[in-house]
């Protein structure tokens, strides 16, 4: 059963982020971004679209989120030229409005899951980076393109990367900006499956149903741990593990 929305676009070329319930109990919140003929590239308004879609109803009342693209594209980076001519000061306004979108989507407290296909490129990738579990298709092409265009990936992408798979590969990654295939991408733990015959969407949304299945509140206090824990100091984290462990003993 599935229950599907759609957000309105300012045209037919500005794209749109389809909303879907799925799952036996209609507890997993599928979003799919829709600009194919421009490969998914994340406009400002699609951005917008996406932020709206994470504090609506239906992504606030499900247990799991699966964010995917079309076949061809998860995303093949932001819309660049949108941004060219803005002011610093615009700029900066842009971080707090639809820029915005890649922190919320890391920060929802339900498990997520990024289903990549196609290209997976300079934006589209940092919104990847943002979801706790990535699945690909074996075709998967990623990379983070921004150098060699004068700017540098600034939507949480350098951070993430370099937590992911260190500073030395962040730097080959993002300095070349060269592109990377999925086999690449999950022996450095970039994504955690790698799904053929076009079931990247059905392996997210199975992996989504398990997470959605485990206890809610135990879920979202691990996932901030987790985050926590990969910049504090060790005695920090162990604390942080005992006192969440403290709070969660008898809600199960």
């Amino acid at each position: 059963m599935t229950d599907t929305d759609t957000t309105p676009a300012a045209s037919p070329e500005a794209g749109t982020v389809e909303i879907e319930r799925t799952g036996e109990h209609q507890d997993i919140a599928v979003l799919t971004l829709r600009r194919e003929r421009k490969l998914n590239a994340l406009s400002t308004h699609m951005e917008s679209a996406l932020l709206d879609a994470l504090r609506g109803p239906q992504v606030r009342t499900s247990r799991a989120v699966v964010v995917t693209g079309v076949p061809r594209a998860f995303s093949a980076g932001a819309d660049t030229g949108e941004l060219r001519e803005m002011t610093p000061e615009a700029i900066a306004d842009y971080y707090r409005s639809s820029g915005a979108v890649y922190e919320a989507f890391a920060a929802l407290p339900q498990p997520t899951v990024a289903a990549l296909s196609g290209y997976c490129l300079g934006g589209g990738l940092e919104l990847a980076l943002a979801a706790d579990i990535r699945v690909a298709d074996p075709d998967t092409v990623f990379g983070l393109p921004e150098v060699g265009i004068g700017i540098l990936p600034s939507s949480g992408g350098v951070t993430r990367l370099v937590r992911e798979v260190g500073p030395a590969r962040t730097r080959d990654l993002v300095l070349r900006g060269r592109r990377f295939g999925a086999g690449e991408a999950y022996a450095w733990g970039l994504i955690g499956e790698v799904a053929g015959g076009g079931t990247v969407r059905e392996k997210a949304v199975e992996i989504a149903t398990e997470l959605a299945g485990q206890p809610q509140l135990a879920v979202s206090v691990a996932k901030q741990v987790i985050t926590a824990a990969t910049d504090a100091p060790r005695e920090a984290a162990l604390l942080l593990e005992q006192l969440a462990y403290a709070a969660l003993n008898r809600t199960g």
